[in-house]
């Protein structure tokens, strides 16, 4: 099984939470997904935050280092996703942008970056058919 690096908005806005949860437990069915909390409503990204930052990023980092593959869900733009995506180019890592074509305009740091995989979708059913022929 790999270990997957799934990111997805937290601090940049929770719009996207419940898709992110189905993206998780889709890729669950085959692979190992090291970022589960990602879609955890439950969690509030602002509670004891402070205290929390450094553990975060020391965390996050470690499990990006040890991923053999990031899937990225960038319809809500998020600074962290991006920090993510920029690190997970300096480590060589397989990198796969979704995207909502009819909600957002993605970066063109992102969008025009060629050691990004670019997955525009406009539905559930479109979304999950290219994460299946990517990890399959």
């Amino acid at each position: 099984m790999r270990k997957i690096y799934f990111c997805g908005a937290i601090r940049g806005g929770r719009q996207d939470a419940d898709l992110y949860q189905e993206i998780i437990t889709h890729i669950q069915k085959t692979d190992i997904v090291l970022t589960e909390h990602i879609g955890d409503l439950s969690k509030d990204p602002f509670k004891d935050a402070v205290d929390r930052d450094s553990a975060v990023y020391t965390q996050d980092t470690a499990w990006l280092k040890e991923s053999d593959l990031v899937i990225a869900e960038c319809t809500t733009p998020s600074l962290g996703v991006g920090y993510e995506l920029g690190l997970a180019e300096s480590l060589n890592k397989e990198v796969h942008v979704f995207y909502r074509i009819n909600e957002t305009y993605l970066s063109s740091m992102i969008k025009g970056n060629p050691h990004y995989h670019i997955h525009a979708y406009t539905n559930k059913k479109e979304l999950f058919d290219e994460i299946d022929k990517i990890l399959s």
